[in-house]
């Protein structure tokens, strides 16, 4: 049973049951470490556990440019080009929606987010380019009323996908595993037992099993470990 687990693994497997592997956001050109750090941290707040990049080319990217604690549980996959990485996850079946002001863009909060969702999101100096505006299936726009004409992307993704987390928890979405068994297999061995992954990583070893309260259960592990 659950409540019976360490407090680490259950809060582990919590995290896995709330995960949404058919919701993610696209960063085109985000670069400023800040903005970066604050759409992966509302990723991994809203149940994302992977996201998607793209950077300019002057701009080399380093893990520093997300949040420490949130890029432990939130993947930052990054493209050479920005057609391979829709091609990626059109190969999903996600709906793309692209935060732009356009003729044909709608109200964010009239899009049905409990489809299998991509919001993409652009720099903070152009916001998405044209190329972008294109392979989007829909605009989305925040509504605004004062002088500004738009908000900071960081806050916008926020907007967008607190929407996204209140559609799928009306939708009962969250609470049951969609992730594959190998990938939570990996999550909890990698989160539990940090130094032993980074031996085996080392030592070009597979990651030993483990049983059901998370602890290291594999006898050929063991003789390895004691003659290595």
């Amino acid at each position: 049973m659950l409540d019976q687990k360490p407090e680490r693994l259950q809060k582990i497997l919590q995290l896995v049951a709330n995960r949404q592997p058919d919701l993610t956001v696209f960063m085109e050109d985000v670069h400023k470490p800040h903005n970066l750090a604050a759409i992966v941290r509302t990723a991994d707040a809203v149940g994302i556990g992977e996201v998607h990049a793209t950077f300019p080319e002057d701009v080399q990217y380093r893990g520093h440019h997300t949040a420490s604690g949130s890029k432990r549980w939130v993947k930052t996959r990054t493209y050479e080009s920005l057609q391979q990485g829709v091609a990626t996850v059109r190969s999903q079946k996600m709906q793309i929606l692209c935060a732009h002001f356009s003729e044909e863009a709608v109200d964010f909060r009239s899009i049905d987010y409990t489809k299998p969702t991509c919001l993409l999101l652009g720099s903070e100096l152009v916001g998405v380019s044209s190329e972008a505006a294109k392979l989007a299936d829909q605009h989305v726009i925040i509504p605004m009323k004062g002088m500004v004409q738009s908000l900071n992307v960081s806050v916008a993704a926020a907007l967008i996908l607190y929407e996204a987390q209140r559609q799928r928890e009306e939708a009962g979405m969250y609470g049951e595993c969609k992730m594959q068994q190998a990938e939570v297999d990996l999550l909890i061995f990698k989160s539990l037992h940090p130094t032993v992954k980074r031996f085996c990583d080392k030592h070009k070893l597979r990651y030993p099993n483990l049983n059901e309260l998370g602890e290291i259960d594999d006898t050929v592990w063991d003789f390895l470990r004691k003659n290595i």
